[in-house]
């Protein structure tokens, strides 16, 4: 189905403020659209939306002549005189997350389909204390010629956390 429509948009721009103008008049167009053709599955040609935005953002046209295709799923809306294009929207395949990667991997190595796998919830990543590994040196007498090198103790230290500036003034002023 075919139609041509003279669709005033005026009367809506004016609704708003000037730097809107535009964007408002692109919005009683689908609407006008919408109520018309019965139709919320819309498509607006390249050479309309040139013609509303030519002449910027504050000034869109008062009225724009269209011509409307209406198809089976979609509703085509170009400027009159020029051809309507159906143009597809080809969706591009879309990059697997590391959560979708690391369900794949699971799936591969115990033999369920992905789907079945679920992803194990993420652990708490915040440290409450760090614990750092430094060796400790025994010192040996004299006295015991056996043995003549120091022996070596792994002794693990937690790691005093920075304080704030301002909490070590208030400390000191107290």
């Amino acid at each position: 189905m075919e139609r041509s429509y003279n669709i005033p948009l005026r009367r809506e721009w004016l609704k708003v403020p000037r730097y809107k103008r535009a964007k408002k008049a692109i919005k009683a167009l689908k609407e006008f659209l919408i109520k018309h053709m019965k139709s919320v599955n819309l498509s607006i040609g390249k050479h309309l939306n040139e013609a509303i935005w030519s002449k910027g953002m504050r000034n869109p046209p008062h009225h724009v002549k269209v011509n409307v295709l209406k198809d089976e799923e979609k509703v085509y809306a170009e400027l009159d005189g020029f051809k309507i294009e159906k143009t597809e929207v080809k969706e591009e395949p879309k990059e697997e997350s590391v959560k979708d990667k690391l369900k794949a991997l699971k799936a591969k190595t115990t033999g369920a389909p992905k789907e079945e796998v679920k992803a194990e919830p993420a652990k708490d990543e915040t440290p409450k204390e760090e614990v750092k590994a430094e060796p400790v040196k025994e010192e040996v007498k004299a006295e015991s010629a056996k043995e003549e090198t120091p022996k070596e103790e792994v002794k693990a230290e937690p790691v005093k956390e920075e304080t704030p500036k301002e909490e070590v003034k208030e400390s000191k002023s107290k």
